[in-house]
């Protein structure tokens, strides 16, 4: 009897390890899985453009080489064409002294996955987020220079499923932009020539598209100044 005793409490001990070596793997298991793609919540001034439910103030940009767009689990799906894919915000919009932001993620393709056309006073710019071939960072065209020619470049690596938080401002003299928390533009325009590229010249007055790539967008929101 005093060994079947010992065997039973043997056996319970390894049952007992077992499984809580077995929950610590499923827990490590389902902090690995990526979160879905869902819209954030925040608290930011300024008026949201996007209510994370549908295209209103929008209008998909016919660019003729879009994929297709809609919106997905409180995102706006900008899907891979053969070209630009986008879309043109439709109600008023400010020239000059203004401030938006965006939560942008590349989830296929190698190409920018924001492209933010936006006005200057009376001119429009683009602002390039991981273009030609992925790393590109820059305001085209600058002096009839495009991001990758231009002083505005920057190079920065870009994951796929991650989302990036975008901030552009506007002002009388300046165009400045961070990525997440870190200052990638801070240009003077003054005696600088701005343009767009003519791919994206639907975008105007402002527009977000990607090239060649399938990206998702949230959280965009304006702020005049």
């Amino acid at each position: 009897m005093l060994k079947l005793s010992f065997i039973r409490m043997l056996g319970l001990v390894f049952f007992v390890l077992f499984a809580c070596n077995h929950g610590v793997k499923n827990k490590e298991q389902q902090q690995n899985i990526p979160a879905p793609l869902k819209s954030q919540d925040i608290n930011q001034d300024g008026i949201s453009l996007f209510d994370g439910k549908a295209l209103d103030g929008w209008e998909i940009t016919s660019f003729g080489t879009q994929g297709p767009v809609l919106v997905s689990d409180g995102n706006i799906m900008l899907n891979f064409g053969d070209g630009c894919t986008g879309i043109t915000y439709t109600n008023d919009f400010p020239k000059i002294n203004y401030e938006v932001s965006l939560d942008a993620m590349k989830v296929s393709g190698n190409d920018f996955f924001c492209g933010v056309t936006f006005p200057v006073k009376d001119n429009f710019c683009s602002f390039i987020v991981g273009g030609w071939g992925g790393p590109v960072i820059g305001l085209s065209t600058v002096d009839g220079k495009d991001a990758s020619d231009n002083d505005t470049k920057k190079l920065m690596n870009f994951e796929h499923n991650k989302w990036y938080h975008i901030r552009l401002r506007v002002t009388e003299t300046q165009i400045l932009a961070w990525i997440d928390e870190n200052q990638v533009l801070d240009f003077n325009i003054e005696g600088h020539t701005l343009d767009i590229r003519p791919e994206v010249s639907l975008s105007r007055p402002f527009g977000i598209t990607s090239w060649n790539t399938t990206a998702a967008l949230r959280n965009i929101w304006l702020k005049e100044l």
